[in-house]
């Protein structure tokens, strides 16, 4: 490290002597989004809106597509590419992607791409510091909905070394942390898949292992017409309710007084994934919906329609389960220990999302209840079932927590280093 460095002053504040100030329409093509509304198809190309850019790399699994006629007109001025960047203008303004795929896709409504011609990742990097963020506040403006302009979002100043080389260091150092944060969580979609397709082969397909280790169902198991489902289920199984039976029971809302924890928002969570740790509340200056206690054994889902945010805690979870306030956003469940890793993955399947939202009631904002959570039917496997399939999974949510825990520290190393390596106040080796 270079102990001693030189600043001057800036009209951002002090920087390296040997750093320069620039604008993003020096160092990079603005371009801006279609101001129009297509008409989307089950299948076709990605169009990117304002939810589906989020911190980090660019993900496409859940966009809605256009045909590729809709996607010629929007891609007319520029095509997006690889090593560009997607920031958001409306609504949730100064979010920023990093286009880390060559797959087609074009933008929606109030989104920007940046066409970098200096490091991409050096630059994506600069876009989320706080000196930026800082200026996208002073200028985003708007009584009812938050607009961050074309215009202001080219006059951004951004803090450039002159030395391409350390720009290059620095991109490297924060990159390859994001890298190993990727490649945990695509890691854990493995591991999530691989659960999903035991849960099915086992609880839909009755497929588990009979007592001579043979798939139940296709060695003549004993199956049994049930009313309820409507169909064969095996022999000794029978229909509960979802929070009412004898595998779950709903959490109480309440929490204990404590000095200081972490507030999750249901917008904290990205599908089974806590993304934000940065909201830290006392019990008594709190939101007045941080009243959810995490427990071991438990599973948590958003209430809300169209909101697939979901999460568990188990006995691994021992940071979370003493930090963490859930808001009463979530609807929580006990469940038997036995049982936990069956009913994650039955809240887990896209199915349950489905029945959730068939269930949401509400004139303003849909949501489900608790007597409509009751509706919801669940088979109950026998225990020594569950007790089987509960210890054939259990290592792999052991590697899923330990991954998202890696993450965690990755991530809190990575923000603190992020300020001082983009503003200059530590230097690096080049």
């Amino acid at each position: 490290m270079i102990n001693k460095i030189k600043f001057k002053k800036t009209e951002i504040g002090l920087i390296p002597k040997d750093w320069d100030v620039k604008s993003l329409n020096d160092i990079s093509i603005v371009i801006d989004s279609c101001h129009k509304t297509p008409i989307y198809v089950n299948k076709g190309i990605s169009m990117v809106r304002v939810t589906d850019v989020k911190s980090g790399s660019l993900d496409l699994s859940n966009t809605l597509k256009v045909t590729k006629s809709i996607y010629d007109e929007f891609t007319k001025n520029y095509i997006p590419k690889q090593n560009d960047i997607i920031m958001t203008r409306v609504g949730t303004y100064g979010i920023t992607s990093f286009v880390n795929t060559t797959e087609l896709f074009c933008l929606g409504q109030n989104t920007v791409i940046i066409n970098p011609n200096i490091n991409s990742y050096f630059l994506y990097y600069a876009l989320n510091s706080k000196y930026i963020l800082n200026q996208i506040e002073k200028n985003v403006g708007g009584s009812t909905q938050k607009t961050l302009s074309l215009g202001d979002i080219k006059k951004l100043l951004v803090i450039v070394p002159k030395n391409n080389n350390e720009m290059l260091k620095i991109a490297k150092i924060l990159s390859d942390l994001d890298e190993k944060i990727e490649l945990n969580r695509k890691m854990n979609q493995t591991l999530e898949e691989i659960g999903k397709t035991l849960f099915k082969r086992w609880f839909v397909d009755f497929e588990f292992p009979n007592e001579k280790g043979e798939p139940y169902k296709s060695s003549g198991g004993e199956m049994v017409y049930n009313k309820e489902l409507k169909k064969e289920i095996p022999k000794g199984w029978d229909v509960g309710h979802l929070g009412d039976n004898n595998l779950t029971s709903f959490t109480k809302v309440g929490t204990e007084d404590f000095d200081e924890k972490t507030y999750v928002a249901t917008a904290d969570i990205d599908n089974s994934e806590i993304i934000n740790y940065n909201t830290k509340i006392t019990f008594i200056k709190r939101p007045s919906r941080a009243n959810m206690q995490p427990k071991e054994n438990t599973v948590w889902f958003a209430k809300m329609k169209n909101s697939k945010k979901i999460t568990y805690f188990d006995k691994y979870s021992a940071w979370e389960l003493e930090n963490l306030i859930l808001s009463t956003g979530f609807a929580g469940l006990d469940i038997k220990e036995n049982a936990l890793y069956y009913i994650w993955n039955f809240v887990l399947n896209d199915d349950f999302e489905i029945i959730k939202n068939n269930l949401c009631n509400g004139t303003t904002m849909q949501a489900i209840n608790n007597e409509n959570i009751q509706k919801i039917q669940i088979l109950n496997p026998s225990n020594e079932i569950l007790k089987k399939y509960n210890s054939m999974i259990r290592s792999t949510f052991i590697k899923i927590s330990e991954n998202k825990r890696q993450n965690k520290k990755l991530s809190e190393i990575r923000d603190l280093l992020l300020p001082k390596l983009m503003s200059g106040k530590i230097r690096v080796k080049y």
